[in-house]
């Protein structure tokens, strides 16, 4: 073999590592993924925030207004047209993926559950469709001149003169089926067609059930006093309960909420009263029921009252977040013109925002990790270790894989968006469905997928971390 072949073949050898390594470095995450087109939007007629996933990722619908008969659409499959059809009825069952929205023909108002239609109606309560968490129970709220009432399994309810708004929930084991009804002026829980006692109110957004599905309360109203009600026993009276503020502990033991009492607020914990502040916020119990914690105000200062105990003062607060054991606790804080984050009662770098609700903890409890700003650039921060900036960052898109190993959120640069893991950036979308009902899922430890959208194409993407 002569020397120049040689010199020839080293060169071209020194090329192939050259290109394969700059590959590697500009190549999405581990491989390059793979995209399986499931829907194909209609960019003139649908309203992104306005359609439903499945819970697997694998069907998206929404609804068609190029014509004036409006109709749904379900990945490639059109469905049948209506005179209307009620935006943001549009839901999946939980495991089944079955779905179900609100539609109207003439006068008559009626659900349709995967192409079938339901029985029609004079009106129907909108927001009101609910699945069971197994989905294999329907329920919403309908009209029938001037009475409304119940449809629950394709079975008709008792009629009353009002069904309270927002007030139909299956419990947790969906074994019952609960609402809020008036007749007269008078208002009174409904428990799988059992009427409780009636009062002169409800509470909005108040009735609950624990997580065992064993215990139920909600917000009552006699003259001027309100109180709740817990396993049918009236509560202390107080000015004012706070609208949507009960809350059972996750393992359905204990129960807190807001109450009023003249100008000052106070958090009430199985009947005891906590200490009264100008103004508190949400209540969050930790994961195992035993802690507590709640942001107070005394004048123009704002702090953290866990398990009693009061934290430091600052311009600003949000609602706390337990740690996946309940040892540790963070949430973010203003002072001044300047944020930060609190973890455990340290706190942390100062920025020029936090995200709300972006604070989250992995699985295991080690590992924190939270959106923040500087000036028109945000980025994450994970352990106190900052990543790269962008043009924003999808605050409800952090998630960690089940081994807290890696972490995954959506960014956007110009008017791309893409999803970042471990710092590495995949492929580049129009959006990212992960925002917008869709779930960004980790499969494995290192194999993840999540919806997004290219040219009004919907995809399925799946990737790897390595």
């Amino acid at each position: 073999m002569s020397k120049k072949y040689i010199i020839v073949l080293c060169l071209v050898a020194l090329f192939v590592i050259i290109f394969i390594a700059v590959w590697m470095k500009e190549k999405p995450l581990g491989r390059r993924p793979s995209e399986e087109l499931i829907a194909q939007f209609d960019s003139s007629s649908v309203t992104l925030m306005f359609f439903g996933v499945s819970a697997d990722n694998k069907q998206v619908a929404y609804i068609n207004r190029r014509s004036d008969k409006p109709f749904v659409v379900v990945n490639k499959r059109k469905e049948k047209e209506y005179d209307a059809i009620v935006e943001g009825s549009l839901i999946f069952s939980p495991e089944d993926g079955h779905l179900a929205y609100m539609a109207k023909e003439g006068d008559g108002w009626f659900v349709v559950v995967d192409g079938q239609e339901g029985k029609q109606y004079d009106g129907i309560g909108m927001r009101s469709l609910i699945f069971s968490s197994d989905g294999k129970r329907l329920a919403y709220v309908v009209k029938e001149g001037d009475e409304w009432f119940v449809v629950v399994d394709g079975k008709e309810g008792k009629r009353y003169d009002d069904i309270g708004a927002g007030s139909l929930i299956f419990s947790p084991d969906n074994g019952h089926v609960a609402h809020g009804a008036r007749v007269g002026d008078r208002w009174f829980v409904v428990v799988d067609g059992k009427e409780g006692k009636q009062y002169d109110g409800l509470v909005e957004g108040t009735l609950v059930f624990s997580s065992d599905s064993k215990r139920m309360a909600y917000g009552a109203r006699l003259g001027n006093g309100w109180f709740v009600v817990v396993d049918g026993e009236e509560g202390k009276r107080y000015d004012d309960i706070a609208l949507g503020s009960l809350i059972f502990s996750p393992d359905g033991e204990r129960i807190a909420y807001r109450a009023q009492a003249g100008d000052m607020w106070l958090v009430v914990v199985d009947g005891k009263e906590e200490k009264q502040y100008d103004d508190v916020g949400i209540v969050v119990f930790g994961p195992d029921g035993k802690r507590i914690a709640y942001w107070a105000q005394v004048g123009d200062k704002w702090f953290m009252v866990v398990d009693g105990e009061e934290g430091k003062q600052y311009d600003g607060v949000s609602t706390a977040v337990f740690g996946p054991h309940g040892e540790r606790v963070a949430y973010w804080v203003r002072r001044d013109d300047k944020w930060f984050v609190v973890v455990d009662g340290k706190e942390g770098k100062q920025y020029d925002g936090i995200a709300m609700s972006s604070i989250t903890f992995g699985p295991h409890g080690e590992r924190v990790a939270y959106v923040a700003r500087l000036g028109n650039r945000h980025f994450v921060v994970l352990d106190g270790e900052e990543g790269k900036q962008y043009d924003g960052v999808s605050r409800g898109t952090l998630t960690f894989s089940a081994d807290g190993k890696h972490v995954a959120y959506v960014a956007r640069e110009a008017l791309k968006k893409f999803v970042v893991v471990d710092g590495k950036e995949s492929r580049q979308y129009d959006a990212i469905i992960t925002e917008m009902g869709g779930k960004f899922i980790f499969d494995s430890p290192d194999n993840f997928q999540y919806l997004a959208v290219k040219d009004w194409d919907v995809f399925l993407v799946r990737d790897r971390v390595k």
